[in-house]
């Protein structure tokens, strides 16, 4: 199933425990600001992704199995390498997993996970 699209975010869930746990309590206000959208495009193991939530635009490109750095919503520059795990892209964080997957042909979920397995999880729906 291809990732390609646009998508808006629907619903999260587990944001406060998680922001918690990693010590961003002061992003928990920021993550309720504006509607994040995504853009994903995919060209074989390219991908470039861009995510919008209010004035901020973050736009990130990597390749699967490659050295990229990835810029957080929070600014941090993360050095890591996007794996695909099945039908998952997965990149190791320090201690943070991302993953994205997709549900269905129009639901979008990205999971930011510890070590300790506290998850936030974002339901995005394709717009387009």
């Amino acid at each position: 199933m291809s990732f390609s699209g646009k998508f808006e975010l629907e619903k999260s869930e587990g944001m406060e425990e998680f922001m918690a746990a990693i010590g961003f309590q002061d992003l928990i206000k920021k993550a309720d600001e504006g509607k994040t959208q995504f853009e994903i495009q995919e060209n074989g193991d390219d991908y470039c992704l861009t995510t919008r939530r209010g004035e901020t635009v973050l736009n990130n490109s990597f390749t699967i199995g490659q050295d990229t750095e990835l810029k957080m919503l929070s600014g941090q520059r993360v050095k890591t390498v996007v794996h695909r795990d099945g039908q998952k892209l997965k990149a190791a964080l320090s201690n943070i997993t991302l993953t994205w997957e997709m549900l269905d042909e129009n639901t979008l979920l990205i999971t930011l996970s510890t070590e300790d397995n506290i998850a936030y999880k974002r339901f995005s729906k394709r717009v387009a």
